[in-house]
């Protein structure tokens, strides 16, 4: 247990999910991951993009933003372009959560997910995933009908895991591990155990298929605890919904 946290190298930061965190989205929660904090939420528009208008089916975009004062040093926002990270983040976050929902069920309408963060040390975008999908689930039922397919088809999750420059294969990074980072690997999976995305780099150096397992197997043990968190977040309403067919 030698992690400037205390935590071994296997082991989360407390992570805790408060759900309808905001009054005028048809879903939200605020997601906290240690000492990072991501506001999510979910609207649902009757209108869709016109590559989707006439199809019959839905649509799921996201949006990312970090407030100014969310690090140590004020960052400017982003107004008139978009950094590259930023829309790389986003365009991930829209990737996992359209993953596990039925367009179809949704009709010509599409949910936009917010996600801010307020306050960042590290796995922001992981946060924002795990979040998110519980402002979705939740939004979501303002729209289900009774023996119709829940749009939601499956939980979804994400966590980083990352090699330190001991060599020790590390589970949820704060930001100190990540900056310091040998390889570094975001995962994001579904409650079914599948693997939706992975991201991984080697920051420093290269990195072995033995090492890559590594990560992924602790990737397996933070999104199986995430996704648990989840259904207790949901539960006993909406858990039951997600994968409900009629």
């Amino acid at each position: 247990m030698d992690r400037a946290t205390h935590r071994r190298n296997d082991q989360m930061r407390i992570t805790n999910i408060t759900r309808h965190i905001q009054s005028y989205p048809a879903g939200s929660a605020l997601i906290e991951m240690g000492r990072t904090k991501v506001i999510c939420s979910a609207t649902i528009e009757d209108r869709v993009p016109l590559f989707v208008k006439g199809t019959g089916q839905g649509w799921l975009t996201a949006e990312y933003s970090m407030l100014p004062s969310a690090t140590q040093e004020r960052a400017s926002r982003e107004r008139n372009k978009l950094s590259g990270r930023t829309q790389e983040i986003q365009r991930l976050i829209g990737r996992a959560l359209r993953s596990v929902v039925d367009l179809k069920s949704i009709g010509e309408r599409t949910i936009l997910i917010d996600c801010d963060v307020i306050q960042a040390d590290g796995g922001t975008r992981c946060a924002s995933i795990t979040g998110a999908f519980v402002a979705l689930v939740e939004a979501c039922e303002t729209i289900y009908k009774k023996g119709a397919t829940f749009p939601v088809t499956d939980f979804v999750a994400a966590i980083s895991a990352g090699i330190n420059a001991d060599g020790k294969a590390l589970l949820d990074l704060d930001y100190a591990e990540d900056s310091t980072a040998m390889v570094d690997c975001n995962v994001v999976m579904s409650g079914l155990g599948q693997f939706i995305e992975i991201q991984s780099t080697g920051e420093q150096r290269p990195f072995s298929r033995r090492e890559f397992n590594e990560l992924l197997d602790l990737a397996t043990i933070g999104i199986d605890e995430l996704i648990s968190i989840q259904k207790d977040v949901l539960r006993p309403e909406l858990v039951w919904r997600v994968g409900r067919t009629g």
